[in-house]
């Protein structure tokens, strides 16, 4: 199809498609599906060959938050029945951090509920990222504290941290349907202060929250235009005792649709299924590898994901390879803006074309395989209208529980 081929073309030199093409993706067909993986997997490979960057999540503070989100079943009011505690302690949460690395990840994401965070709790996650990086120095720290105030970006930097996560989740004109407490700027001016202090940024977005195809794409193009090195695309996890609770409008065709469109738009690109991942893509979430390169190991904030083996199984049985903390995760022309500031340079791993990548085989014959099976099943969940409450497990283990995590 002609809207592939020059979305392949575009992809493969490294270019950003038109508004309207990356809303085609969106609007192609069921039929159409595997074409679209088999397209945007080749724009995958290039950049980043057969590599999954595995991260990991700590809640170092969880619920209670005072932000109004929609989608958060931390937020104020909520009554979805998570665990709730105040900070955990440095000793603690670089234990919480072990399992992760232990079991392969190459990130570990410090998360902490709330509107942003004091001079004080700065403090405390710098005493955190100084605790894990004793015990691994190579781990890569992110830190998602909420909206940031002036020189706390720089102190964050200045302690460890490599990244700073902080989403725009929807388009800027819709921003104000999902939350009333903060504003769509004032995310867009966090993001700019942790790029500013010579942390990567990482930003992405939320689908299934009701929101139009142009949403999407506005959104994805933002990100893009701020420069987001990493792009977490999470999936809508419909909590009860929130006001998403019924949203359930995804299907695994659709995520692998979204997935599809922002790689198209970000080709070069960390892209990393994020939450929602077990939830929506469900047996389909090996196809999901061949667009993204990147996912979360284990649990997440307050719900639960599948086991920590059973995702290196998955990735393993579809071809592709953990990747090491001795590879770069960007391709080179993206590497070396963060070298300037880092004072390193690019790996000499293989996986993006600029700096040698290795060839890998094609992805047609792999996803025809996998499809007709996971489609049936996909098609199966579906069977009582889309809504599947039962697949919304809480967190009852890892950082904040006497149980052990799932990695």
């Amino acid at each position: 199809m002609d809207l592939l081929d020059t979305l392949t073309a575009k992809g493969l030199r490294g270019e950003i498609p038109t508004r309207e093409e990356a809303l085609a993706v969106l609007a192609t067909t069921d039929d159409e599906l595997l074409d679209v993986v088999a397209a945007a997997g080749r724009v995958r490979r290039q950049w980043f060959g057969r590599r999954v960057k595995l991260n990991y999540l700590v809640n170092l503070k969880s619920g209670l938050c005072p932000e109004d989100c929609s989608y958060c079943s931390q937020r104020l009011g909520s009554k979805a029945e998570i665990l709730k505690y105040t900070w955990l302690k440095p000793d603690q949460a670089a234990e919480a951090a072990k399992a992760g690395v232990a079991g392969g990840a190459k990130r570990v994401c410090l998360v902490a509920s709330g509107r942003g965070p004091t001079d004080r709790d700065v403090e405390r996650v710098a005493d955190t990222i100084s605790a894990i990086k004793d015990a691994d120095p190579a781990v890569e720290i992110c830190a998602c504290l909420g909206l940031l105030s002036d020189n706390q970006a720089e102190r964050l930097k200045a302690a460890g941290a490599d990244a700073y996560n902080h989403n725009l989740n929807t388009s800027e004109g819709t921003y104000g349907d999902i939350t009333t407490t903060h504003t769509y700027a004032d995310r867009v001016d966090t993001v700019q202060k942790a790029h500013g202090a010579g942390l990567s940024a990482c930003s992405g977005l939320i689908a299934g929250m009701g929101e139009s195809d142009g949403d999407l794409v506005d959104v994805v193009y933002a990100l893009r235009e701020l420069g987001s090195d990493s792009v977490p695309v999470n999936f809508l996890i419909p909590f009860e005792g929130t006001p998403l609770a019924k949203e359930w409008n995804l299907t695994p065709q659709r995520c692998l649709r979204i997935l599809a469109m922002v790689r198209f738009v970000c080709p070069d690109v960390e892209v990393r299924i994020a939450g929602g991942r077990e939830v929506h893509l469900r047996s389909l979430q090996p196809l999901g590898l061949h667009i993204a390169n990147s996912i979360f190991l284990g649990d997440y904030l307050t719900s639960e994901g599948q086991a920590g083996q059973a995702d290196l199984d998955m990735i393993k049985d579809a071809g592709f390879d953990v990747e090491g903390a001795g590879e770069a995760t960007l391709p080179r022309h993206r590497a070396d803006v963060a070298a300037a500031a880092e004072g390193s340079a690019c790996g000499t791993s293989g996986g993006c074309g600029p700096c040698g990548g290795h060839a890998a085989p094609a992805v047609e014959e792999t996803v025809a395989a996998a499809v007709t099976e996971a489609e049936e099943d996909a098609a199966g969940a579906n069977a009582d209208g889309g809504l599947r409450s039962d697949l919304v497990r809480v967190r009852r283990r890892g950082a904040g529980t006497e149980l052990a995590p799932n990695a």
